[in-house]
């Protein structure tokens, strides 16, 4: 589907979640897919998902990128039965070609972004045991997903998108990270490998200084906690503590209220932590 009415686009890197009813995660812990409706539709597919939902609900062409196709498929059926226009295009981090044919799809297809949401993520090194949990005992292999998703391919789609926006004037070019982009922090048995996300954060901060004069604003938005989803709400751990599960509608809406600041007060980091929680630093 193309953008034949000429509306603003935005683009999700990661629209899909590892933890949605089919997702990785979910089948990694709970060893079979999970109803996805045991949770709204906003839900279902991650904070991505729940992004791209609702700026295609504020009118917007939404793109969607996945490394798989038919992992979107819902998603962007959700999209148009809300009445939503976008399209999917399978992008896959690791791979320079990849990156460069799926921008090139856009451009020709969607137009060029107005908006950008980097919301990537990995599992890469939460299937390691207890007694691997040094650094020493880490496969390289997992080291190198880390950096494409957390360095190497953000800034490979910055160089994609933010040569349009600095020409134009205006654009939005947005971070979904966590809070292990914060500071070190090692990894602990059943976690991924995040602390290349600190990367990201510090990318984030080079492009505010680069970009922010030029008329594009850049921020990067911590996501500090427990996403709900079909896979992260079946778990026995999550049953009583919902108060300190973040819904991704909401975090949706922390986006689209960046995306609507007025150049006058940009935030360039925002960190969005559950009340009763402390949160991370």
């Amino acid at each position: 589907m193309k953008n034949t009415r000429g509306k603003q686009v935005c683009v999700v890197i990661g629209a899909t979640s590892k933890w949605q009813a089919d997702g990785r995660m979910t089948n990694m812990l709970h060893g079979h897919d999970i109803d996805e409706n045991i949770v709204p539709v906003g839900v279902r597919w991650g904070v991505g998902g729940a992004i791209a939902q609702k700026f295609a609900s504020e009118g917007f062409f939404t793109v969607v990128t996945t490394r798989t196709e038919s992992n979107a498929s819902a998603l962007m059926a959700a999209i148009r039965e809300q009445g939503g226009e976008g399209m999917i295009v399978e992008l896959d981090l690791s791979s320079l070609d990849s990156i460069s044919n799926a921008f090139a799809t856009i451009r020709g297809e969607a137009g060029e972004p107005d908006a950008l949401i980097y919301n990537a993520g990995y599992l890469d090194g939460r299937e390691l045991p207890p007694d691997k949990e040094l650094l020493e005992y880490v496969p390289v292999s997992i080291l190198d997903t880390a950096i494409h998703v957390a360095i190497r391919g953000p800034f490979l789609v910055a160089q994609e998108v933010l040569p349009a926006m600095r020409k134009k004037g205006e654009g939005s070019f947005f971070f979904s990270n966590n809070s292990s982009s914060l500071r070190g922090r090692k990894r602990y048995t059943g976690s991924s490998l995040y602390y290349p996300r600190v990367m990201m954060r510090t990318l984030a901060q080079v492009l505010t200084e680069e970009y922010s004069e030029l008329g594009v604003h850049v921020a990067n938005v911590v996501i500090d906690g427990t996403i709900d989803s079909p896979g992260t709400r079946a778990l026995p751990r999550n049953a009583n503590r919902t108060d300190q599960i973040i819904n991704p509608m909401k975090i949706a809406e922390a986006f689209w209220y960046l995306h609507t600041q007025d150049k006058s007060c940009w935030s360039h980091e925002i960190q969005l932590t559950p009340h009763p929680v402390k949160p991370s630093y």
